[in-house]
């Protein structure tokens, strides 16, 4: 995740101690008992990264609880955002003076069954998706870029984004994306930004979104 954001944004990915390391008690008791083995290394991964990436802006031996919606509760100052997916996990932490919030997101590049995309994609993104058939990833693409941007507009609306309430247009040469909240989701959020712009990598196994708000 380095390689997509700015230097204002710490970025940690999970060396493969992390998945095994250890959770302070306030963490694991977001952790739900019944978590199978892969959730409770994820879970794991990501607390482990989060903290060390907290201490990189000052902030030391702070646990990063699970907040009722299920996401992470940043202490005060900071923002951040937490991704994993099979054998990949990364933090993304940054200051509130500098950055307003951070969304990042990893999915595994592969072909979503054509539920899932009409799910997320709208049909104008179906539609450039379909130009591409040689590439029929591109829907796992406009997920993950859509996962990111709700990250980043949770922190700062504190309310939900529906996959199909933002438009997403990719660049695919210069690997950026713009995501535009549609007009009935913005009339009803005062004060919400009208659109969101993050950057991706595409890797043969791998799919790497990022985006940041500043104030």
């Amino acid at each position: 995740m380095r390689d997509l954001l700015p230097g204002i944004v710490v970025v940690e990915v999970a060396g493969e101690d992390d998945w095994a390391g250890v959770l302070l008690p306030e963490e694991a008791a977001g952790l739900s008992p019944r978590a199978v083995d892969g959730r409770r290394r994820e879970y794991t991964a990501g607390r482990v990264c989060a903290r060390r990436a907290l201490g990189q802006v000052g902030i030391h031996g702070q646990p990063v609880v699970t907040g009722p919606s299920r996401a992470p509760v940043w202490p005060p100052g900071v923002t951040g955002s937490i991704t994993h997916t099979k054998g990949y996990c990364a933090v993304a932490v940054g200051r509130v003076p500098d950055v307003r919030a951070v969304g990042i997101d990893a999915e595994r590049r592969t072909v979503l069954p054509a539920n899932i995309v009409a799910a997320i994609c709208l049909p104008e993104e179906i539609a450039w998706c379909a130009e591409r058939p040689d590439e029929p990833w591109w829907p796992a693409l406009h997920f993950s870029a859509k996962e990111t941007v709700f990250k980043m507009w949770s922190p700062i609306m504190g309310t939900w984004l529906d996959f199909h309430e933002a438009r997403l247009t990719v660049d695919p040469l210069g690997n950026t994306f713009v995501a535009e909240i549609l007009p009935e989701k913005l009339a009803e959020s005062p004060g919400a930004p009208a659109s969101f712009r993050g950057r991706f990598a595409v890797e043969p196994d791998l799919i790497r979104t990022a985006g940041y708000v500043e104030w």
